[in-house]
Protein backbone atom coordinates (compact mmCIF):
# COMPACT_ATOMS: atom_id res chain seq x y z
CA UNK A 1 0.00 0.00 0.00
CA UNK A 2 1.26 3.31 -1.45
CA UNK A 3 2.07 5.78 1.67
CA UNK A 4 -0.17 9.22 1.84
CA UNK A 5 0.93 12.74 2.00
CA UNK A 6 -0.87 15.80 3.16
CA UNK A 7 0.55 19.27 2.49
CA UNK A 8 -0.93 23.01 2.79
CA UNK A 9 -0.29 26.20 1.34
CA UNK A 10 -1.12 28.81 -1.68
CA UNK A 11 -2.12 27.92 -5.07
CA UNK A 12 0.55 29.09 -7.04
CA UNK A 13 0.46 28.18 -10.55
CA UNK A 14 -2.57 26.20 -12.63
CA UNK A 15 -1.90 24.74 -15.95
CA UNK A 16 -4.28 23.58 -18.88
CA UNK A 17 -4.93 20.16 -18.60
CA UNK A 18 -3.07 18.02 -20.81
CA UNK A 19 -4.46 15.50 -23.10
CA UNK A 20 -1.66 12.63 -24.85
CA UNK A 21 -2.61 10.36 -28.21
CA UNK A 22 -2.86 7.64 -26.02
CA UNK A 23 -6.35 9.80 -24.26
CA UNK A 24 -4.41 9.75 -20.91
CA UNK A 25 -4.94 13.33 -19.35
CA UNK A 26 -3.74 15.22 -16.70
CA UNK A 27 -3.86 19.07 -15.29
CA UNK A 28 -0.21 20.26 -12.91
CA UNK A 29 -0.72 23.21 -10.41
CA UNK A 30 2.09 24.46 -7.91
CA UNK A 31 1.20 24.91 -4.36
CA UNK A 32 3.60 27.72 -2.84
CA UNK A 33 4.48 26.37 1.05
CA UNK A 34 6.07 28.82 3.81
CA UNK A 35 9.21 27.48 4.72
CA UNK A 36 11.16 30.30 6.77
CA UNK A 37 12.98 32.51 4.15
CA UNK A 38 12.77 30.75 1.25
CA UNK A 39 9.08 29.47 0.60
CA UNK A 40 8.84 25.73 -1.20
CA UNK A 41 7.05 26.16 -5.15
CA UNK A 42 5.43 22.06 -4.86
CA UNK A 43 4.48 20.82 -8.43
CA UNK A 44 1.23 18.41 -8.31
CA UNK A 45 -0.58 16.33 -10.92
CA UNK A 46 -4.24 15.32 -11.14
CA UNK A 47 -4.97 12.68 -13.69
CA UNK A 48 -7.66 11.11 -15.13
CA UNK A 49 -10.90 11.38 -12.94
CA UNK A 50 -9.12 13.52 -10.18
CA UNK A 51 -8.85 16.58 -13.01
CA UNK A 52 -12.01 18.13 -11.86
CA UNK A 53 -10.91 18.41 -8.56
CA UNK A 54 -9.39 21.56 -9.44
CA UNK A 55 -12.43 23.54 -10.84
CA UNK A 56 -13.59 26.63 -8.88
CA UNK A 57 -9.96 27.16 -7.52
CA UNK A 58 -7.83 29.94 -8.47
CA UNK A 59 -4.63 31.17 -7.96
CA UNK A 60 -4.16 32.64 -4.16
CA UNK A 61 -6.65 30.26 -2.78
CA UNK A 62 -5.39 27.91 0.24
CA UNK A 63 -5.41 24.36 0.04
CA UNK A 64 -5.05 21.28 1.35
CA UNK A 65 -3.37 18.40 -0.67
CA UNK A 66 -3.90 14.87 -0.07
CA UNK A 67 -1.36 12.87 -2.43
CA UNK A 68 0.70 9.98 -3.12
CA UNK A 69 4.51 9.88 -4.53
CA UNK A 70 4.88 8.05 -8.13
CA UNK A 71 8.33 6.93 -10.03
CA UNK A 72 8.86 5.70 -12.83
CA UNK A 73 12.07 4.94 -15.29
CA UNK A 74 12.30 5.68 -18.90
CA UNK A 75 15.19 5.06 -20.85
CA UNK A 76 17.87 5.20 -17.82
CA UNK A 77 15.99 8.11 -16.52
CA UNK A 78 14.27 8.35 -13.39
CA UNK A 79 10.50 10.60 -12.84
CA UNK A 80 8.86 11.38 -9.98
CA UNK A 81 5.69 12.66 -9.53
CA UNK A 82 3.45 13.97 -6.70
CA UNK A 83 -0.15 12.47 -7.34
CA UNK A 84 -2.82 14.53 -6.04
CA UNK A 85 -6.30 12.76 -4.78
CA UNK A 86 -7.77 15.07 -2.68
CA UNK A 87 -7.76 18.70 -3.01
CA UNK A 88 -9.28 20.93 0.26
CA UNK A 89 -9.99 24.47 -0.40
CA UNK A 90 -9.13 26.20 3.01
CA UNK A 91 -10.38 28.90 4.51
CA UNK A 92 -6.90 31.46 4.61
CA UNK A 93 -5.50 33.06 7.61
CA UNK A 94 -4.32 29.30 9.11
CA UNK A 95 -1.52 30.74 9.82
CA UNK A 96 1.94 28.21 9.35
CA UNK A 97 1.48 25.18 7.22
CA UNK A 98 2.14 21.38 8.29
CA UNK A 99 2.70 18.65 6.50
CA UNK A 100 2.02 15.41 7.89
CA UNK A 101 2.11 12.04 6.97
CA UNK A 102 1.32 8.39 8.10
CA UNK A 103 3.39 6.62 10.41
CA UNK A 104 6.27 4.62 8.57
CA UNK A 105 7.78 1.30 10.13
CA UNK A 106 11.30 1.87 7.87
CA UNK A 107 14.05 4.45 9.21
CA UNK A 108 14.51 5.64 5.76
CA UNK A 109 12.84 9.14 6.96
CA UNK A 110 15.53 9.57 9.53
CA UNK A 111 18.46 8.73 6.92
CA UNK A 112 18.11 12.03 5.54
CA UNK A 113 19.15 15.62 7.37
CA UNK A 114 16.77 17.98 5.25
CA UNK A 115 18.31 21.01 7.60
CA UNK A 116 19.38 23.68 5.68
CA UNK A 117 23.34 24.34 6.44
CA UNK A 118 23.58 27.74 7.99
CA UNK A 119 26.68 28.63 5.86
CA UNK A 120 24.53 28.07 2.61
CA UNK A 121 23.01 30.54 1.03
CA UNK A 122 21.90 28.87 -1.66
CA UNK A 123 17.96 29.03 -1.44
CA UNK A 124 17.55 26.10 -2.59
Amino acid sequence: MAQTFEIEGTLKLLYDTQTFASGFAKREFVVEVPDGKYPQLIKFECVKDKIPMLDGIRVGDPLKVAFDIRGSEYKDRFYVNLNAWKITKGQGGEGESRIEREPSSSSFDSQFDNEPDSTDNIPF
